[in-house]
């Protein structure tokens, strides 16, 4: 996509409310405004790519609880919706600890959600989150008792429908792993088959693969990524087999993955040192790009601090807008939101000293 006459919204979810920052389609000057829901942690937030007056955002509060809220007039405004995706009581350890991620099940249908919860449920609405419906094909899955904690906490993230088939719907659960549905969410089946899992018994299980993140391609059938607690990984085959692309990078951990739109073969990582540091690689602030799938990468670092650099950029927080040349943004645990218009070749600090920065997802819009 050209730049055009396009505009940009950032949005940024943080430990203590939603910002939003704004640029035209030079991407050289940024407004910042905010916060919105002040005080909750915002896991993810979006606004709707058809109806883009609609936005939804996965909110939660250690006093206040967990909620799903819903902006209708472009991110103004915010308001929880009454209803949350929850277990049913006494089937889980706990109803609802946190929603995680909120999805849009259909590009054409603004009503139709997905939801994923902490402990670990995935939920469908069709009326816009006024009601949820457990999908129980997943949440009782045959191999849900391989399934356990992580660190970072025992939910559903990375929901995506299939941008070429509808019917087609993945999901991941740290640690479970990834699975995909060809019928809307009523079956499930784990792809996880080549992806390796050092930290259980098992090296190449079926399940139970601590999973960070799981990206589909919006542009190339059957493309995916995936960065897990031991590698980074592509797919060419909607998640039957996995290659793994981690040669090249300085970890083979980290949270963040993210595929470039404009051009089907570009993705970018920021890896980070093994489970027990869980900062940026070396102590370094680099994006790692590769313009061949994977085969090959390099470390992006121009405008970005080197040496003594310990933060971490966590699962949501990287971000491509999808225009030519393409534009990178992420932010950090130390709350610095960093923006490239280059696809990453240079890279400019546009915010600094937020709370600290969850969520990272960006709206393009005439």
């Amino acid at each position: 996509m050209r730049p055009g006459n396009f505009r940009i919204t950032l949005l940024v979810g943080t430990q203590k409310g939603l910002f939003f920052m704004r640029s035209d389609h030079h991407r050289e000057q940024w407004v910042m405004d905010g916060p919105h829901i002040v005080g909750y942690e915002i896991t993810h937030a979006w606004l709707h790519p058809r109806a883009r007056r609609l936005g939804y955002a996965a909110a939660n509060h250690s006093v206040w609880g967990a909620h799903v809220y819903r902006s209708a007039d472009g991110g103004r405004s915010w308001c929880p919706l009454p209803a949350v995706p929850c277990h049913s009581p006494g089937e889980y350890r706990s109803s609802l600890d946190a929603v995680w991620f909120v999805a849009a099940a259909d590009r054409e249908e603004p009503g139709r959600l997905y939801a994923g919860i902490d402990p670990p449920g995935l939920f469908s609405s069709a009326d816009g989150g006024e009601s949820w419906t457990p999908l129980m094909g997943f949440n009782r899955h045959p191999t849900r008792h391989t399934w356990e904690p992580a660190r970072g906490g025992f939910a559903v993230h990375s929901i995506y429908s299939d941008p070429s088939d509808s019917n087609c719907v993945y999901a991941a659960v740290s640690a479970g792993g990834a699975f995909r549905s060809d019928d809307k969410g009523i079956t499930w089946i784990p792809i996880n088959r080549g992806v390796r899992a050092e930290n259980i018994p098992r090296p190449h299980p079926e399940t139970g693969h601590n999973i960070h993140r799981l990206v589909v391609h919006p542009t190339l059938p059957g493309r995916l990524y995936r960065q897990c607690y031991n590698g980074t990984y592509r797919s060419d085959d909607r998640g039957a087999t996995w290659i793994e692309i981690t040669a090249g990078l300085p970890s083979d951990f980290g949270y963040a993955i993210a595929a470039a739109p404009e051009h089907p073969d570009v993705v970018y990582v920021i890896p980070e040192d093994n489970h027990h540091v869980r900062t940026t690689a070396g102590a370094n602030l680099r994006v790692y790009r590769s313009r061949d799938a994977g085969t090959s990468w390099q470390a992006l670092t121009h405008g970005l601090p080197q040496g003594h650099v310990y933060v971490t950029v966590l699962r949501e927080a990287l971000a491509t807008d999808g225009l030519d040349p393409g534009g990178v943004y992420f932010g950090t645990s130390s709350g610095h939101l960093f923006a490239s218009r280059d696809a990453g070749d240079h890279w400019t600090l546009i915010a600094s000293y937020l709370p600290r920065i969850l969520s990272v997802q960006v709206s393009t819009h005439a």
